[in-house]
Order: structure tokens, then sequence, then C-alpha cells
């Protein structure tokens, strides 16, 4: 099979096209035929050597852990009618033209879902989701979104207001800006502005009930300031190269809630419950799912380029 593996710890160039031999499925897995294969920044961070504690890779690897595609196989104890259905799952190793996939893992794509929108929301349509429950985010809350432009911002952004909040969206250039006002945003603020915190709270009112904060670093550790008292901070994303610095003990003072990366490490059964409403949403016209560029598994090392250049907007993501 076609694959893309990084050959030792470093730059995008590191990640290097090879043919290896095609996995084949066991007891209770199926082989998909990968159509599309999703991109996040950690997995660029990893590449570069990022959060080997956390993320215990060891070169030679194939990167990626979710896909969309189409069941071309089964192993013993596996249903016969998932065979030739179309599905996306987490896997090990997805910039790949094949993988294998426990079928308890799989979820079916809805009719009239394509497997490139369906690809794109395999782990963002998942963790906005399931962001959107654990932060409790209802009617007429006030929701500041940091890093609203990218993959799983954009979804965010959408399904915030969809609950009925008042959305502000922080993001970088006029471009970007502009998508997160289309998708639903009140407003909004560019981050690259010196001016940006006091610009968010008078768009916030005063501050956020909610701050789901998907850049971390020094952006998230302002946007904690943001947030009201009593009021709930998700740091789940670190692209910036780390966190958000915050200061847990005054946030505890103020009785702010606060969720990090390990609050969205769902189980196996969530997965499914959460995939199959976002692909429903998006199945139904009400999520859009904004793709950026699509790059050949080949030129997977490009991919990961545009990805940490930060000038995509929406997704990247890898055709098999």
């Amino acid at each position: 099979m076609r694959a893309a593996q990084v050959t030792e710890f470093g730059g995008p160039e590191v990640l290097v096209p090879v043919e290896l031999p095609d996995p084949v499925p066991g007891r209770g897995e199926v082989l998909i035929e990968v159509a599309y294969a999703d991109t996040i920044f950690v997995e660029t961070q990893v590449r570069a050597g990022w959060g080997r504690d956390y993320f215990p890779v060891t070169p030679p690897y194939v990167p990626g852990g979710g896909v969309s595609g189409t069941v071309g196989a089964i192993g013993p104890e596996v249903p016969e009618s998932w065979l030739g259905r179309r599905v996306v799952s987490f896997v090990q190793g997805s910039y790949a033209s094949r993988a294998v996939a426990a079928v308890s893992s799989l979820t079916a794509v809805p009719e009239g879902l394509d497997l490139l929108t369906a690809a794109a929301l395999v782990h963002d349509g998942v963790t906005a989701a399931g962001l959107l429950e654990l932060t409790g985010v209802s009617a007429g809350d006030r929701v500041l979104i940091v890093g609203a432009s990218g993959g799983m911002g954009t979804l965010l952004v959408q399904l915030a207001r969809s609950r009925g909040a008042r959305v502000v969206g922080a993001a970088r250039g006029a471009e970007k800006l502009a998508l997160v006002r289309e998708l639903g945003a009140s407003v909004a603020v560019d981050v690259t502005g010196v001016d940006w915190p006091e610009r968010a709270r008078e768009a916030l009112g005063g501050a956020a009930d909610v701050v789901l904060d998907g850049v971390g670093g020094q952006l998230g550790g302002v946007a904690l300031g943001l947030t009201a008292d009593g009021g709930r901070f998700s740091a789940h994303g670190a692209p910036s190269g780390g966190f958000a610095l915050v200061d847990g003990e005054a946030a505890s003072e103020r009785g702010i809630k606060m969720f990090g990366i390990g609050d969205v490490q769902f189980g196996a059964a969530e997965v499914g419950r959460l995939a199959s409403y976002a692909l429903g949403e998006a199945a139904g016209g009400r999520l859009r799912a904004v793709v950026g560029e699509v790059f050949p598994v080949e030129r997977a090392g490009e991919a990961h380029r545009a990805v940490e250049g930060r000038g995509v907007v929406g997704k990247v993501v890898l055709e098999a």
C-alpha cells in the first residue's frame, strides 16, 4: 500500500512516501480502503519531536489517526453487512491507502455526505461536539472561541451558535475573520491587534461565560482573563507550542471551572455517539466542515508545511 512515513524527528521533509505491506484485519477488525485522512496540528508537533512523554512514537512510523473510506475486507467475527459500507474511524497510522480498524470503532457515513467532509469531521467533529457538552454551552451564553478559523474552531462557532449562544471568534487576518463571521459569530476579533482583548471584552458585554481556547500559549493566558467569574475555560489546543499559560489558583479563586486536553479523550462509545451526531448535522446541512486544501498522501510533507504555515483557512486533508 501507499503511505507517508516519518523517517526521523524533524521538519516536514522527514515525511516521505513509501510502499508498505497491506495490513490484514484480525478478529473483530476490518480493512478500510482509505479515501481521505484527517490531519491535525499536533501531528506536526509530534513529527518534530514535541510531546514525546505523551506520544511515545519512534521513527519510522506512519502518522495520523482518522480516516474516511470503504470497508474492503473483514476479519473473523465481523458481520458481512459491513463489507462495502462507507465509514469513518480512528486508526493507527492513517496517512496510507489502507488501514485496519476494530469494527467497534466504525461509524457509518450517512447517505448524501461525501467522504471528504466525513474525514474532516473524524477528529474535530467529535472533539467540538464533546466540548460543547462538556462546557455546557447553552442559550444566552457568551462564548469566546480562540482559534475560531481552524478546522475545529469553525465547527465550534457553528455548534455554539446553534445552541443559542452569542459567539465572539478570535482569529488572524481579514479572510479568516470574514469566514468566522459567515459561520455565525456575532463579532470576529483579530488577535494580531494589540487591543484585541479590549475589543473582545466589549463584544462579549464584559466577559465570556465560556472560553474555548484552541491555540494555547500567551493568547490562551490572555483569554483566561476574559472569562467571567464562575465561568468555564477549556484549554484544549497547543499549536502555539504549549497549552494556555494560566494561573490555576487565581482561576479557582474566581470560581472558573477549568478543562484540559484530558477531558476530551473520550471512550469508544462516546466517540461513536459524537461522531454520529457531527456527521448527521453535516448530512442535514446544519454543520459545514471547512476544508482549505487537499494533498495526495504522497505529498504529506507539503501538507504538514501548509498546516504549520497557518495560511490555510480551515482544514488540510490528505487524499489516499
